[in-house]
């Protein structure tokens, strides 16, 4: 598993709001990564907007107009993080924390997202470019997008992160696609098609054996 620790040593910490959040002893280094989302609380089963305030395989503090009792099991969707979910452990003025409940495989491949978007903030990269990117032999491909629609299109090239791919359909940046059966968010247009940012970081050989 990555070491997360390691790279989260130069994160900053956001103290306006973490400051007010009752002391903890967490297991887990948090790293402050602001990103917007939604949650539903299992008994009114409607989704509520929230806003990442920092995260760890372990727990989430999470900024939120809606309140929470302690206890409740809430499950939450983040761009670029994908799903998670746990119960809430405490409340504070902005919102609540809560404590990851995922398997150990999960908590492995949030973690590796993790150290993949704090390096990519630390850098400063705009996209998925970090990580090396391959020609697929096997280049053509299904794009389904929101609505259902399912487009044929041309792999151009491909990480663990993100993929260019031809198409004459261009989705609004920000859009959930699905390319192949690979869920993923439009990060760019570029003459020939579409970049994708995938929402879990993917397995190199699983990549490899499927598009050659």
């Amino acid at each position: 598993m990555p070491d997360l620790n390691a790279a989260t040593a130069t994160a900053t910490q956001p103290q306006s709001v973490i400051g007010r959040i009752v002391p903890d002893r967490r297991r887990h280094k948090r790293v402050a990564l602001k990103v917007f989302g939604r949650f539903m609380r299992l008994d009114s089963k409607e989704e509520c907007p929230c806003k990442l305030i920092d995260i760890s395989i372990g727990g989430a503090s999470i900024q939120s107009p809606q309140a929470v009792e302690e206890n409740e099991r809430v499950i939450a969707y983040f761009d670029e993080i994908g799903r998670i979910e746990g119960v809430v452990v405490r409340r504070f003025d902005a919102g609540f924390a809560i404590e990851i409940n995922a398997t150990r495989h999960k908590r492995e491949k949030l973690a590796a997202t993790l150290t993949w978007m704090i390096n990519r903030n630390l850098l400063n990269l705009p996209d998925d470019r970090r990580h090396d990117r391959i020609v697929p032999r096997l280049s053509q491909s299904l794009l389904r997008l929101a609505e259902g629609v399912v487009l044929q299109c041309r792999v151009l090239d491909i990480s663990v992160s993100g993929a260019s791919i031809a198409t004459e359909s261009r989705p609004p940046i920000g859009e959930h696609v699905q390319l192949g059966r690979l869920r993923a968010r439009v990060v760019r247009h570029h003459d020939r098609g579409v970049g994708l940012e995938f929402t879990d970081i993917q397995n190199a050989n699983a990549l490899r054996r499927h598009f050659g």
